[in-house]
Order: C-alpha cells, then sequence, then structure tokens
C-alpha cells in the first residue's frame, strides 16, 4: 500500500493505470514503453527514488529545475521562515518580497538591465520577453533557430520546433521566422529587412542536445541585431544559475542582452517562479500601463524567498568553484569513457557542468538512457536529437557523487553499444 495521507494507492500498477486514465496516457505509456515506468517518491539531493525504492542519481534535473538538489535544506528553511508571515500574495500592489528579489536580480544580471517582470513558469516568461520586444520595437516578427525550444505557451510555441505548435496551429511562418544555428548567413538575411522585433536563443540550445556556438556566433548575432535594429533575447532558463561556471551564460561571451529569461532554476525547485530582466529600452510598457500584463501567480512571494536563497547559493564563490572543479573532473571522466567506446560514443559538448553526450545511432541516447535507468541514474535523450544525451549534473555534486556517477554511467554506456550493436 503506498499511503500519503490524503491518497493512497494500492501499488505502482495502479498509480499508472491512473495516471493514463486521468493525466496523460501519451506521457504515461511513452515511458513505459521505453523502459523507465518511473514513479518518483522520496527525492533528497541529487537522489530519486521510485515508489519500488529504486534509487537513482538525477542528471536530467527537470532541466536545470533542481540545480541545487531535490529539497536544498537552505531552499526549504528560507520557504518555512516565509509561509510564517507571506503567501502568494496579491499580485497588483508593491510587494516586499516582489522588490527584493528584483533589486538582487538586477544587481547580479548582466549590465544594462534595469527592470523585472515575473512570471509562474519559463513559457509564460518567454511570452512576456516576446510582447515587451514587440511594444519596444514595434515590430512583431521573431527569429528563432530551427529546432529551438522556449516553451509551450501561446507565443513562446511559434518560436520552437514544428512538432509542438503545428499540433497545436501555432505554426505562422509570416511572424515566426527560425534559422539554422551557427548559421550567420542565414541570421543576417532573416534580419535584413528591420521588420524583426527579436532574436531568441538559448545560449546552448537544450532541447537540441546542447549544440554549442561556433566561437564569435552569439557574439556576430548580437552585433546584427544592433546593426538591423532587433533585439536581443537570451533564454536563460537552463543555462543560467551558475551551470556553466558563471552565474548567467551569456555573460562569458561578453554580451549585454536587452531581455534575459530565468526560469527552472531560480524557484530552488520548490516554488514556482521565473522572471524577465529587461533593459530601460524596453522597459517602457511598465510605465505606460503598468497592468498591460498580470499574473496572479507570477513573482508569487513564498517564490520570492526560494528565488532569493537560490540566487544567493548560486553567487557564492565556493558554488562557482564546485562548478570549475567537477566541470573538469567529469570531463575528464566522460572522455575516458569515451575512449573506451570508439564507434558508438563519438562526442562530448560541454560548456561547464552543461553536457551533451553524442552517439553514433539516430536514437542512440535513448538505448543509454535505458541502461543509465537500470544501473541507477537518471538522464534524458534530446528531444529534438535522440543521438545525444542530456548529462546535466548538479552545481553543488561532491567528489564521492561524481565517482560513483562517473562509474554508472562506463557501465551503462559501454552496456548500451551491446544493445545497439555497436
Amino acid at each position: 500500500m503506498l499511503d500519503y495521507g490524503l491518497f493512497t494507492f494500492a501499488d505502482k500498477d495502479e498509480v499508472l493505470e491512473k495516471s493514463s486514465a486521468y493525466w496523460n496516457p501519451g506521457k504515461t505509456q511513452f515511458w513505459i514503453d521505453s523502459g523507465v515506468p518511473l514513479v518518483i517518491d522520496r527525492r533528497e539531493g541529487y537522489f530519486l527514488y521510485d515508489v519500488s525504492g529504486k534509487r537513482l542519481i538525477d542528471v536530467h534535473l527537470n532541466g536545470g529545475t533542481y540545480n541545487l538538489g531535490h529539497r536544498n535544506p537552505e531552499v526549504v528553511a528560507a520557504l518555512k521562515q516565509a509561509m510564517d508571515h507571506f503567501d502568494i500574495g496579491n499580485h497588483h500592489f508593491p510587494s516586499l518580497a516582489r522588490t527584493a528579489l528584483a533589486e538582487a536580480l538586477i544587481e547580479t544580471g548582466p549590465e544594462g538591465l534595469s527592470k523585472v517582470i515575473y512570471a509562474s513558469g519559463g513559457g509564460e516568461a518567454i511570452d512576456i520577453a516576446l510582447k515587451t520586444a514587440r511594444h519596444a520595437t514595434g515590430k512583431r516578427k521573431i527569429v528563432s533557430i530551427v529546432k529551438a525550444y522556449h516553451g509551450h505557451t501561446g507565443l513562446a510555441v511559434g518560436t520552437g520546433d514544428e512538432r509542438f505548435s503545428r499540433l497545436f496551429l501555432s505554426e505562422r511562418p509570416e511572424e515566426f521566422v527560425h534559422v539554422p544555428f551557427n548559421d550567420l548567413a542565414g541570421m543576417e538575411e532573416a534580419l535584413r529587412g528591420r521588420d524583426v522585433a527579436a532574436v531568441i536563443m538559448e545560449t546552448i540550445p537544450a532541447t537540441y542536445g546542447f549544440p554549442l556556438p561556433a566561437p564569435g556566433y552569439l557574439e556576430s548575432v548580437k552585433r546584427l541585431c544592433e546593426t538591423y535594429d532587433a533585439l536581443y533575447i537570451a533564454d536563460e532558463v537552463q543555462t543560467g544559475l551558475m551551470r556553466t561556471g558563471e552565474l548567467w551564460g551569456i555573460t562569458k561571451h561578453g554580451i549585454r542582452p536587452d531581455i534575459l529569461v530565468t526560469g527552472k532554476g531560480i524557484s530552488g525547485g520548490l516554488y514556482p517562479i521565473a522572471a524577465v530582466l529587461v533593459s530601460e529600452r524596453c522597459a517602457g510598457w511598465l510605465t505606460e500601463d503598468g497592468f498591460a500584463h498580470m499574473a496572479t501567480f507570477g513573482g508569487g512571494e513564498l517564490g520570492c524567498f526560494a528565488a532569493m536563497k537560490t540566487l544567493e547559493i548560486c553567487n557564492r564563490p565556493e558554488t562557482r568553484s564546485i562548478v570549475h572543479h567537477a566541470s573538469d573532473v567529469i570531463g575528464r571522466g566522460l572522455e575516458r569513457i569515451r575512449d573506451d567506446n570508439p564507434g558508438w560514443f563519438t562526442g562530448i559538448r560541454q560548456n561547464g557542468l552543461i553536457f551533451g553526450l553524442e552517439f553514433d545511432h539516430p536514437e542512440g541516447a535513448k538505448f543509454v538512457m535505458r541502461q543509465l535507468y537500470d544501473n541507477g541514474v537518471w538522464a534524458i535523450f534530446s528531444t529534438l536529437d535522440p543521438r545525444v544525451l542530456q548529462y546535466k549534473p548538479g552545481i553543488l555534486i561532491d567528489p564521492v557523487l561524481t565517482e560513483e556517477l562517473l562509474d554508472r554511467t562506463a557501465v551503462a554506456i559501454a552496456r548500451a553499444a551491446k544493445e545497439a550493436g555497436k
């Protein structure tokens, strides 16, 4: 019996059956068919436990939501303290917590950003960023990357791959232009008409398998934006908060974005919150009509406490040191594993603790994902390039867990090679 007070299930099979009946049959069956019938129960630090008791090292982290680990005790304590005085708050009025977090975000954000707009999640935050760009420029067109992913909400879905936009009749080529990644000529062609409000890019496109920008590519895109009077939106939902070894990945390129979006990890994994940081040029609508975008749960005051503690932890010098050391150890460990599996494990895309592991099979990462799951590690294939495994160790990972992770990864990759006939 699985007894959680307000609800009970007889066993895991009943959970899966009712998940399919009442929640999402497509997702539920996909994971069963994939050999990953995971129903998460207890979670602590960088570990997940299935209801069966199976322990998994989490290097998926739900896209970086759990950068600091599951139920990080410092973030839990901050949230508990907040609950003695605060609740969600009222989005109409000035707020103690929202104001404090906004100031902290601007102080630690890239230079030139001056105002913060809140959302309850990354997709909504992207929508805010796009609306803001349209207002600031008076233009409608948005340029993004082929195989991009920026969320599933109203405008955000149009910037992403057609797999998601077409299903909901949201593909609008006259408004949303897609350019191949690392293609500067294509980007300039898209901008040449001076009718583009903004270019939106993840600093490293996550759902596309973390392909790395060519040297100078992002910097050149920013210059093109300036030349053709388009804004640059940095989607840092997955690459921000010290994952690259800097608080914001975009600053490693010396770029001052006009708009920056953060989400997922800023919540500490405990309370939904996302934020859009904008330049003074882009902030005009906040004065013109401060009620133009409203979100009941955007910048919920409890979430602000979680976010402030998360931001403080990410900014600690010791956190930066952990990331740099772990990046080196894990990077070198993965190189050894690659060398032991020639012709199968073919490439490592790395920036800090962001890794995309390439395999010589159209769906190679799915084989590796299954073997990792069987061997006690949870990582996920890249939805828009299943050759590549997303592999994202937590930014507070300790040396003992690092070695265990590499050992388990080595075994799983070798087993996946045999399963795939390599």
